[in-house]
């Protein structure tokens, strides 16, 4: 600040991950979209947030205060699936743990509260973005409110919030303190005005009250909002907390083509920090990857993706990506490999949705299930484009796709297919059935019979290639309505292979999405029947162990994943 001549920040944001200069960490791309646009912007990351100066180093910000728990939702970073404690948080320098505190965004925005009275305060990110409306907490066995009403914040953004943030600072600097009306944003009323207001055009969610005495109203909660997280056709929804309203925006419209590209053309430094003496282990695997799509149109029940992104797909120019990756072949850490050209899911670069009116009606939450959709477009040449344009760039040696693809889209790409299993997979290929039991995938949203045609498919092209590389298959245990006896039918498929996986999925019921919604009433989303649930310790083990019965041991052709849903 004393270098530029600022005596005052203009934005200050708070994240709870440790700083890096990445348009893959969301306080980074906010910091740099409202430094483009011309604002004075400051971050303080990881604050102590038992002491309120830790917030107060730069100074009062002039417009608002930015609050976000990070990349993660702050449980999902604290704490595993069986609530233990995690021996590493992978956004924080040396992956030292306790360095945000549970339920980071409330502990923030109130922090900022105390150490800037009068200061709007907005939430952001993963975890402000997927709580809220009213949602059930794994880690503490129980439902909460909406986070606006802990935190006291003025105003939430969800989703991808460049075009938002940027609203906030135009009508704040101009004086306009009414923040009603912006895409993608959510605020809680007061008494007087929810009692004044007009819902009469919106949709009345299942309120706080109702949800407290009848739990299976998780249920239609869930499938009510997923109806309407639509950019074109969703409605305003209402969810009211005692007698105040939680008054929640249709989605802000995906931001693509030009808009898009200019984002990933800002200045970023792509490093951590300076400050930090030690590496930030979530960044050192993504440090050399590039980013080239938003949005995921799969509409899992278990991922949040489609809920915070949204279904509809935005992809980079592939000069846009060609430029990025001459900039990231010129730094002096670069070792010649790219290890990552995705996004959500690598194989949608380039497809289309959303481009025609029968889209812009749809209210389904997925384009890929139960089958494609005859409206959702494919096109491989700009992945092939993509692909064979950054091998050919000066300094590149290597180029992999680690993001993970859509099994049931590559079959119908076979030169994206080719391209990719003989030049671009560095020895392991991501893929995600998931699942192998028909019931199991359906109440997943996943398609039925892809995986075993695929992994020939995939076997064949390597045998043509001339090289010896293996699939990674993400299965997931315990998922609502499986047990043993639909475990078992991954099981025997794992023995057929004689594969050994060292690690699997265990199912986290993550907040909001659908997945959660059956996790907590044991109703089937779409029949609304009763269907088992593996609540407890031991049943959840049992089913890990179906998949993983000796970890670390490596049948022929095993290929074990090397992360978990965590």
């Amino acid at each position: 600040m004393e270098g530029r001549g600022w005596q005052e920040l203009d934005v200050l944001l708070v994240t709870g991950d440790a700083y890096v200069d990445h348009p893959s960490f969301g306080a980074a791309m906010i910091g740099r979209v409202l430094e483009a646009a011309g604002w004075r912007v400051g971050i303080v990351a990881q604050p102590d947030w038992r002491n309120v100066e830790s917030l107060q180093v730069m100074g009062t910000p002039r417009l608002f205060v930015g609050v976000t728990a990070g990349n993660l939702d702050s449980m999902v970073s604290n704490y595993t699936v069986a609530r233990h404690k995690r021996k590493v948080d992978a956004y924080s320098a040396g992956g030292v743990t306790g360095k945000r505190p549970n339920h980071a965004s409330v502990v923030y925005a109130q922090l900022s509260r105390r150490a800037f009275p009068g200061v709007p305060v907005v939430l952001g990110g993963m975890e402000a973005s997927m709580r809220r409306v009213a949602h059930y907490d794994y880690w503490q066995d129980k439902l909460r409110p909406s986070v606006l009403t802990d935190s006291k914040a003025d105003l939430l953004v969800y989703g991808m919030g460049e075009r938002a943030v940027r609203e906030i600072a135009r009508r704040l600097a101009s004086g306009v303190m009414d923040l009603a009306g912006i895409p993608g944003t959510a605020r809680m009323l007061g008494a007087t005005a929810s009692a004044a207001a007009d819902f009469s055009e919106a949709v009345i969610l299942p309120s706080w009250d109702e949800l407290q005495r009848d739990v299976r109203l998780l249920l239609t909660l869930t499938k009510v909002t997923e109806a309407q997280q639509s950019p074109y056709c969703g409605k305003r929804l209402v969810q009211m907390h005692g007698k105040r309203a939680v008054v929640i925006e249709p989605p802000a419209p995906p931001v693509d083509g030009p808009e898009l590209d200019a984002l990933y053309a800002y200045p970023f430094r792509r490093r951590a920090h300076p400050i930090y003496q030690d590496a930030v282990p979530g960044f050192a695997t993504i440090k050399d990857s590039v980013i080239v799509s938003r949005g995921c149109a799969g509409g899992c029940t278990f991922c949040g993706l489609g809920l915070h992104q949204g279904k509809f797909l935005s992809s980079r120019g592939v000069a846009s990506v060609l430029d990025e990756v001459r900039m990231l072949a010129g730094m002096e850490t670069f070792r010649g490999t790219v290890s990552d050209l995705g996004g959500p899911t690598a194989n949608l670069f380039g497809a289309k949705n959303g481009h025609v009116e029968a889209c812009r009606r749809c209210h389904r939450p997925s384009c890929l299930w139960p089958g494609i959709c005859p409206h959702f477009e494919i096109c491989e040449r700009p992945g092939l484009e993509m692909l064979r344009g950054v091998r050919a760039l000066p300094g590149v040696k290597h180029v992999f796709v680690q993001s993970g693809i859509r099994m049931d889209v590559a079959v119908r790409t076979p030169e994206y297919l080719r391209e990719l299993v003989t030049h671009h997979v560095s020895g392991h290929l991501k893929v995600a059935p998931e699942h192998l039991h028909p019931d199991v995938l359906r109440r997943m949203r996943k398609p039925a019979g892809d995986f075993p045609a695929f992994l020939q498919t995939f076997r064949e092209l390597s045998e043509e290639a001339g090289k010896e590389q293996y699939l990674v298959p993400y299965f997931i245990s315990s998922f609502p309505g499986c047990t043993g006896n639909e475990m078992r039918a991954v099981e025997e498929f794992l023995k057929r292979e004689r594969w050994n996986l060292q690690q699997v999925q265990d199912f986290i019921p993550l907040p909001m999405t659908a997945a959660t919604a059956m996790y907590v009433t044991g109703l089937d989303l779409v029949t609304g029947l009763p269907i088992p649930v593996a609540r407890n310790a031991g049943e959840r083990e049992s089913q890990k162990r179906m998949l993983c019965p000796n970890p670390g041991a490596r049948g022929k052709g095993a290929a074990a994943p090397l992360d978990t849903v965590d």
